[in-house]
């Protein structure tokens, strides 16, 4: 199982990496190369995010934090793979448009790998409720490097019927 992971997470780091050049405007060397690092050390102070980086990670915030539904039965499994699909949306998303130095930039792609490959595994396999966790666990990382304001404000809550798409 445990290999199972690498090779996903490779296989996401690679695919991350044709979609990096295909993108013009994104001045990343090699999302392999970030993926393949674990942990970046903390930086003495925190990194400000650009404003393509704010908006694609509250994006995803706001999908994972909807996950927490499915984690307790309150969501359909189809729910929960648009949800992860929201995710994985968001992520592309920043790939493609965030402009970061070398140092934010590997120390997002220690976030974002690991936050895509959760939510390709649930969209996969939406029995596979611990991918939300997952997920949860890459974005908490998020405020220990990068300086956002406004993050740590709660995102709006929703509360909606959970049980169609």
């Amino acid at each position: 199982m445990k290999a199972a992971r690498i090779v996903l997470a490779t296989a996401c780091a690679l695919g991350l990496a044709a979609v990096a050049q295909a993108a013009p405007q994104h001045v990343h060397d090699s999302h392999a190369a970030h993926a393949a690092s674990a942990a970046a050390p903390l930086p003495a102070q925190r990194w400000t995010p650009d404003a393509p980086l704010r908006e694609g990670m509250r994006r995803a915030n706001t999908a994972v934090a909807a996950l927490a539904h499915y984690e307790m039965g309150h969501m359909s499994a189809p729910m929960a793979a648009d949800r992860a699909a929201e995710v994985e949306s968001a992520v592309t998303y920043m790939f493609a448009n965030c402009k970061l130095s070398a140092e934010p930039d590997a120390a997002l792609h220690g976030i974002l790998v690991p936050l895509l490959t959760a939510a390709q595994a649930l969209k996969a396999d939406p029995q596979k409720v611990s991918a939300v966790a997952d997920m949860r666990a890459a974005i908490a990382h998020y405020p220990e490097y990068f300086n956002d304001p406004g993050w740590d404000k709660a995102a709006p809550v929703e509360h909606v019927m959970h049980d169609e798409p």
